[in-house]
């Protein structure tokens, strides 16, 4: 993790309740499987990311205590969801904290259900963002959005949900097309999607709540 104040960048990534947390995945998974499932995702993507040398700290927006208690171990800044006003108001309430304390660092929104993440991968794209005043990757469905950036002194403008990629791309955000960086797109609704996680490499929490059934 970068400790200079001045560089690196600050990730936010906002997390839902883990009882309301990734219900698509109650078919592959199970009820009782699900919240573990959807904080063990979380928790493999913050510990990846604050492996990454380009990334100075991770704010994750929860209202969740357990989930909340378990990232802060790994070395998240924890906030809670004073908006209470879903994902995108999440988002912008993380960036406000980040500004709060650097009110010129750079920022982005990361998804907390990256489980293959890879901090090779991330420094990757962080490095092409640090071109643009904004820029965004879609998941690899190429409809949402996984990350998205702002620069010192730009708004993050989140737009998530659904077929976000058009909605970024319309708010001017910059479009990252890097080739090798499955791992940043890769974020898990279904078990299908988990399998295919599962095929990059999961990260050891992950990996040790998977079901069966998802491959």
């Amino acid at each position: 993790m970068n400790t200079d104040a001045d560089d690196g960048w600050s990730l936010v990534v906002p997390l839902k309740p883990l009882a309301l947390a990734k219900s698509r995945l109650a078919p592959a998974a199970g009820e009782l499987l699900r919240p573990r499932l959807a904080l063990a995702f979380a928790e493999d993507t913050v510990a990846a990311a604050l492996e990454c040398p380009e990334v100075r700290d991770v704010v994750v927006v929860t209202d969740d205590a357990s989930a909340g208690r378990a990232l802060a171990a790994l070395g998240a800044l924890v906030v809670p969801d004073a908006p209470a006003a879903g994902l995108n108001a999440a988002l912008a309430h993380g960036a406000r904290a980040v500004r709060e304390r650097r009110p010129h660092g750079r920022v982005a929104a990361l998804n907390a259900d990256l489980p293959a993440l890879r901090p090779v991968e991330l420094a990757r794209v962080l490095a092409v963002a640090r071109q643009f005043p904004r820029a965004f990757l879609a998941d690899a469905a190429e409809i949402g959005t996984t990350f998205l950036s702002a620069a010192p002194g730009v708004e993050l403008e989140p737009a998530f949900g659904g077929a976000s990629r058009l909605r970024h791309l319309s708010s001017g955000a910059v479009e990252i097309t890097l080739s090798g960086v499955d791992s940043v797109r890769r974020d898990v609704d279904t078990g299908e999607d988990l399998a295919a996680a599962g095929s990059l490499g999961l990260g050891p929490r992950t990996a040790a709540r998977r079901p069966a059934a998802a491959g």
